[in-house]
């Protein structure tokens, strides 16, 4: 099983718990807070900033934080001065790993992610050592039941997406980041809610995991997502459904 099908299975299921105690709305805040400062308060001429509110609303995120989140971003607002830092390094067996981090204290964040790192057998790597590695991308899932399949391909390649797989009970349709919107809104005029829509980084290559590795990685992985300053983490590693099974 790839790591990022994998994975986006596993961070729905946490999605849940998150939400219910505010971490998801922690992650969406400081999304919508720094899209708003990079690219303006305008969400038609920001993407970044018009996907964070789309997921803020997924959320069900009130509106008064997404407007004071864009107010603190654009400057209009005082607030917390936030900075983002993506981390590059290595994971139990060769695994490349990257975390994308909003922090408001560097050093806590790098003493923090360097620490699940090197407890789970990794180790920090330096600026580009694996970003080479992974492709930005636009992610939709899409519940099979929702369109046929050959109707929604043709209605998602017309958008602009590059192609479309079946993945268990759902499609899963990539895209190229200045798509996402445009097939995302495609979709959606067929009055069909994406089970996910995200802009990722998915693994160029995979490198196969097993036994006690595979199970080391999987704890990585959601060590480093229940760090507080974490956006996102990202992984080539590939699990066998047997190992999946084992850790279940």
């Amino acid at each position: 099983m790839s790591g990022h099908s994998k994975w986006a299975t596993i961070k729905r299921s946490k999605g849940k718990a998150d939400a219910a105690r505010g971490k998801l709305f922690n992650r969406i805040i400081r999304e919508v807070t720094i899209a708003a400062r990079i690219g303006g308060s305008d969400p038609e001429s920001n993407p970044r900033l018009r996907s964070a509110i789309s997921s803020a609303r997924s959320a069900n995120m009130p509106n008064k934080n997404v407007e004071s989140a864009i107010q603190k971003g654009a400057g209009t607002l005082e607030g917390v001065n936030y900075e983002e830092i993506v981390f590059e390094g290595y994971g139990s067996g060769g695994v490349a790993v990257m975390i994308e981090c909003m922090t408001d204290n560097r050093n806590r964040t790098v003493s923090e992610v360097r620490h699940v790192l090197t407890k789970y057998g990794g180790n920090l790597g330096t600026t580009n050592s694996v970003a080479r590695m992974f492709k930005s991308t636009g992610l939709i899932r899409v519940a099979k039941d929702a369109m046929a399949e050959d109707q929604l391909m043709e209605v998602v390649l017309e958008a602009g997406a590059e192609d479309m797989e079946i993945d268990g009970e759902e499609f899963e349709i990539l895209t190229p980041p200045d798509s996402f919107e445009n097939v995302k809104s495609a979709i959606e005029k067929f009055n069909i809610t994406p089970v996910s829509a995200e802009l990722t980084k998915l693994p160029e290559t995979t490198v196969p995991v097993q036994g006690e590795n595979a199970s080391r990685i999987m704890k990585m992985m959601e060590a480093l997502d229940d760090l507080d300053d974490t956006q996102q983490v990202y992984a080539n590693f590939d699990i066998s459904e047997e190992d999946m099974e084992k850790m279940q």
